[in-house]
């Protein structure tokens, strides 16, 4: 076995593994995903396009990506048109005014949660509109972490964002193939494969919550390198019930920044 094959063990197994531990995808699943052009969404792509090309689920689903102008001049979205196509996609700009709603009329000092609600409910009526059963977003593991830190250190509820939802209003299903990966293995794998990442023009980048908590949770693993791994093995012993919840604030957690 050589050393790619092996390498690649280490992204394809976890994803494999999410995907059949929580039922996330199923056989004719036609599953959108959100491409923001971080690195995350787009190695979702380009992973669960391995994975249905290669059928390492064992039966066949379909693709859709989908990405927001989110209205932001300047943006250039040629170099996730480029990538798309070149896996045999065709990918779908949704035209949005988000970025002036958020900025310029509702001039939101904290803006990640209004921007997120205003994006997610875009995507997923636009994966419906287009025959999508399943939404697939890019968070992954540190994304969990991190979440679970902020419900818990500003709201007192300890529970991260689920694996698998169902969304009644728009009755699609939102998943997560990454949650296993940590952060630093997809940054390991954009820059192997080359894979393009657009420059994120928003505003609040970098300067959330959230990021305050990517630091904290970084600090800790500092003492406990295993602390992704125990987390990891505190939601699987756990019941849906008892970890897995709904976020009270998870909608940041799609708040992407460029390749590092």
């Amino acid at each position: 076995m050589s050393f790619v094959k092996k390498d690649n063990q280490l992204y394809f197994n976890p994803l494999r593994r999410a995907i059949l531990n929580h039922g996330m995808i199923q056989p004719g699943d036609k599953v959108a995903i959100g491409m923001s052009g971080g690195k995350d969404s787009t190695t979702l792509l380009y992973l669960l396009d391995t994975v249905r090309r290669q059928k390492r689920l064992g039966f066949d689903f379909e693709i859709q990506p989908i990405t927001l102008d989110m209205g932001f001049p300047g943006v250039d979205l040629a170099p996730m048109k480029d990538f798309v196509e070149n896996l045999g996609y065709e990918l779908t700009v949704v035209p949005t005014n988000i970025a002036q709603v958020v900025f310029e009329v509702r001039e939101e000092r904290s803006p990640c949660s209004l921007c997120a609600k205003l994006r997610r409910g875009i995507l997923y009526r636009k994966a419906a509109e287009l025959g999508c059963n399943k939404v697939a977003l890019g968070h992954h593991l540190d994304d969990a972490v991190e979440t679970y830190f902020m419900n818990f250190l500003f709201h007192g509820k300890m529970a991260s964002f689920e694996p698998v939802s169902y969304l009644t209003k728009t009755q699609v299903t939102l998943i997560r193939p990454m949650i296993y990966l940590e952060e630093k293995a997809i940054i390991r794998y954009a820059k192997r494969e080359e894979l393009p990442v657009i420059f994120n023009p928003c505003p609040a980048d970098k300067k959330t919550k959230r990021e305050e908590i990517k630091h904290f949770v970084s600090q800790i693993a500092e003492s406990y390198p295993d602390v992704r791994e125990r987390f990891i093995m505190g939601m699987e012993q756990g019941t849906a019930a008892d970890f897995w919840q709904t976020s009270l604030i998870h909608q940041e957690t799609d708040q992407k920044t460029p390749l590092q």
